[in-house]
């Protein structure tokens, strides 16, 4: 999925040692196990604890459901080809309900899949704002009879930060962990 070869995957930094750890990154490796992309951004401490709280909002505390979350992210990451991204937010798209054919589709066109309306409309917001940047009145619109003010400004936020984080999985080329 990733424009890189594998051999050309080395990463940018190598993750924290854990000896380096602060007490956020421990705590949130505690919870999620020592995750390259969590000791890899811990590099950079501040920074680390401002994201990580927005971050788990949007994926523990948000008011979309697991399954239009897990859309939005797999196809944020399709579009980003961030195997990373793709790679841990598969099994949490399996976990909210996606099944492994729907999982497959969300990396081809949309038209080469029976999508249901509230996921077609979720996966379509997602295009757009990879293809331009905003939502078209006519997007917006079908989007406003299902979600209400909360779960539209968190969805356009969902994509938006999935996007940032895929760039920065990318660029740092930070490495899929073992089993993954």
């Amino acid at each position: 999925m990733c424009a890189d070869t594998p051999g050309n995957r080395v990463p940018r930094f190598d993750p924290l040692p854990e000896d380096q750890w602060d007490d956020v990154l421990k705590a949130v490796a505690a919870t999620t196990g020592p995750l390259n992309v969590f000791t890899t951004l811990g590099r950079h401490p501040e920074l680390f604890r401002a994201w990580i709280g927005f971050g788990s909002m949007l994926l523990m505390k948000g008011t979309l459901s697991g399954r239009d979350r897990e859309l939005a992210i797999l196809r944020t990451a399709h579009h980003r080809s961030c195997d990373y991204e793709w790679e841990h937010h598969r099994g949490l798209a399996l976990d909210a309900g996606l099944t492994e054919a729907e999982i497959a589709a969300i990396g081809r066109d949309l038209g080469g899949h029976d999508w249901g309306d509230d996921d077609h409309m979720v996966l379509t917001a997602a295009d757009e704002l990879h293809a331009s940047g905003t939502l078209s009145d006519a997007t917006w619109t079908e989007l406003a009879t299902r979600f209400g003010e909360h779960e539209l400004i968190e969805l356009v936020m969902l994509i938006g930060h999935y996007h940032m984080v895929a760039f920065t999985l990318n660029a740092l080329r930070v490495q899929n962990e073992e089993g993954h």
